[in-house]
């Protein structure tokens, strides 16, 4: 989905609510993501038992906050082409 067309058809306000409800809720997971794989990095390159512990922590949390996102989104419907497109937009941005 084009985001940008989206936005700038004429929506009401709940209309308008609800999408930008999506797109935020889009956005958490693709940022839920990121912090998902920057823990696999850091539990890849710990060392000792203190640095592990943390690691396994991290990335169990983010596991755990990234399944419930998509979980969300599968509850409103949104799909993968939608987290995608949010992504591939953030990126263009960024």
């Amino acid at each position: 989905m084009n985001w940008k067309w989206w936005k700038s058809r004429k929506m009401d306000k709940q209309e308008e609510k609800g999408f930008d409800e999506r797109v935020k809720l889009v956005r958490e997971i693709a940022r839920a993501h990121m912090e998902w794989e920057v823990a696999q990095r850091r539990f890849e390159y710990a060392l000792d038992k203190d640095q592990i512990d943390y690691a396994v922590y991290a990335l169990e949390a983010a596991e755990k906050r990234f399944e419930m996102l998509i979980k969300l989104a599968k509850d409103g419907q949104i799909s993968l082409s939608e987290v995608s497109a949010s992504r591939a937009s953030e990126e263009e941005q960024g």
